[in-house]
């Protein structure tokens, strides 16, 4: 069963989230994670919506998010993505 990562982000310090930005790429490369979207503008239906950016991945089944995830060389990353931005981050189950 697939699982989407969706994570909410506001940056605030952008020198720090670009040191994120310049590693993530190539970490996630090495897993099976598929971008569905990035976007900095979506629309906005219902509630309030403060960030940055939204972004969804989608991964095969919950094992290959859980490598990527706790993977060694992504959370050396990790600590530039909250310390540069406010993030809100969730797992969902598909279908």
């Amino acid at each position: 069963m697939s699982v989407y990562f969706l994570a909410q982000i506001k940056i605030l310090d952008e020198s720090q989230y670009e040191k994120y930005l310049n590693k993530c790429d190539e970490i996630f490369s090495k897993y099976k994670g598929k971008y569905l979207s990035v976007d900095s503008k979506p629309e906005i239906k219902e509630g309030e919506w403060d960030y940055s950016r939204s972004v969804l991945i989608e991964f095969p089944n919950k094992l290959e998010f859980d490598k990527w995830y706790n993977s060694d060389s992504y959370q050396e990353i990790l600590e530039y993505r909250l310390s540069g931005a406010k993030c809100d981050s969730i797992v969902i189950n598909g279908e």
